[in-house]
């Protein structure tokens, strides 16, 4: 019998932080596709956000351009801190107060900030700049009467076939 030399592992090298250089976009597959998708992410509790989010980072990872507006989030979240950071076509637009917005009874502050998210959405689509743009919260903002269904509707419509477009 042989005797058997033990391998050792090297420990682990750290990993310099870095802004995350990505593959070109490929142009072929979305011109030959054009099939771009309405996703509509819903659910009580969690993990809506963090659904599109996922979406987000894949098509970056892909080189694809992406603009998310947070409807109703005004804080700095992990999510907007690390895309600012290390994902530079991933643009990130919030449009909400610090706090709440009262279901029956919305501030006027807070319809003008979602409407103002909603025109940013119309705006990027237009732009032709993005592949994939994602409305956060639209879902809610709708109930709440913050934004209105048949300007998402038209919004859907109106999109080129190529953009992918979620709702959450």
């Amino acid at each position: 019998m042989k005797a058997v030399k033990s391998k050792k592992k090297s420990p682990p090298k750290t990993i310099k932080k870095k802004k995350i250089s990505v593959t070109k976009k490929p142009k072929k597959i979305i011109s030959k596709t054009n099939r771009g998708l309405v996703m509509v992410i819903t659910g009580n509790g969690k993990g809506k956000t963090t659904a599109a989010f996922g979406q987000a980072l894949r098509a970056v990872g892909q080189g694809y351009n992406i603009f998310i507006v947070q409807l109703m989030k005004g804080r700095k979240y992990g999510e907007f801190i690390a895309a600012q950071k290390y994902l530079p076509n991933l643009t990130i637009r919030r449009c909400g107060l610090d706090s709440f917005v009262m279901r029956d009874n919305p501030a006027a502050i807070d319809i003008e900030m979602a409407q103002k998210g909603l025109a940013a959405a119309q705006k990027a689509i237009e732009s032709g700049k993005y592949d994939m743009v994602i409305l956060d919260e639209a879902n809610v903002a709708i109930d709440f009467k913050l934004i209105s269904l048949p300007d998402v509707i038209d919004l859907i419509k109106n999109k080129p076939a190529h953009l992918d477009l979620i709702l959450t």
